[in-house]
């Protein structure tokens, strides 16, 4: 359920963006729906390699810029493939990039979905060592 509803935010956030910027262009929703398929899944594929190789590089000092890059970079190869999308520049990738990175982030927090809570309490309490005493 989650896969579907990010999916739907990130098609929201393209469509939305292309009435804001004159530089993006998408014919509809369904457009927009597919564009958001195909950037995650080229995210999960060609932009995992990408993204380690890069991270490598950086020694995972700027792991968010990278993948911000990295997604950037699946928005033109995507702007490539599918003819009703298009974005004029690198510039106007990123903003998208951004943009659906923070409206994700803002989803899963409302969704509750925080990382570094779930993984110190998985059942939401804390663990609590008894030691017996002599």
């Amino acid at each position: 359920m989650g896969f579907i509803i990010d999916l739907l935010v990130s098609a929201g956030v393209i469509l939305l963006l292309s009435y804001l910027l004159p530089s993006v262009h998408v014919k509809s929703f369904w457009t927009a729906l597919w564009v958001a398929f195909l950037i995650g899944l080229f995210n999960a594929t060609i932009g995992w390699i990408l993204g380690g190789i890069l991270n490598l590089v950086s020694f995972f000092l700027i792991e968010a810029i990278v993948s911000i890059i990295v997604t950037a970079l699946m928005i033109k190869l995507v702007d490539k493939l599918v003819g009703n999308f298009k974005v004029d520049g690198f510039l106007p990738a990123i903003i998208i990039a951004i943009a659906t990175a923070l409206a994700l982030y803002l989803v899963g927090m409302a969704r509750g979905e925080d990382e570094d809570y779930s993984l110190k309490y998985p059942n939401d309490q804390p663990k609590v060592e008894y030691v017996a005493q002599a």
